[in-house]
């Protein structure tokens, strides 16, 4: 299967106001914003913000980040995401019928609990084994 990977610039923005942590946005990008606490867990979170704001549409050409101009309090990384495998994970869903005891079903009811969530982290839970 043919590998589909993006990479773009992003900018880092450091903030020490409540508390210390980096926000990432991207010119290439409009409206993508996401953040973490620290440069690596932001860039992690910058991948999936990523993969968001670009399904399904088409792919912007990337800007040259040397043309960017920068804060003291900024700086300039690149973050890669592979789409095949994001979609993979998280892209269309498809209907499935399950079978569960009544008692569930009627406790799951009550307590409002989305049964195809749950079942979906279940899943990936055991994905990762």
């Amino acid at each position: 299967m043919k590998q589909e990977i993006l990479a773009y610039p992003v900018i880092l923005t450091e903030y020490n106001d409540d508390g210390h942590y980096y926000v990432v946005t991207s010119p290439n990008i409009p409206g993508m914003v996401t953040d973490g606490d620290t440069i690596a867990k932001a860039l992690i979170h910058a991948e999936d913000a990523m993969a968001v704001m670009l399904d399904g549409t088409d792919y912007p050409a990337v800007q040259d980040p040397k043309l960017w101009e920068l804060k003291d309090n900024q700086l300039v990384s690149w973050v890669t995401v592979n789409m095949t495998k994001w979609h993979s994970r998280y892209g269309k869903t498809v209907r499935r019928n399950i079978t569960i005891p009544k008692g569930l079903n009627d406790w799951a009811k009550e307590n409002k609990i989305n049964v195809s969530k749950v079942a979906t982290d279940a899943l990936r839970e055991l994905q990762k084994v």
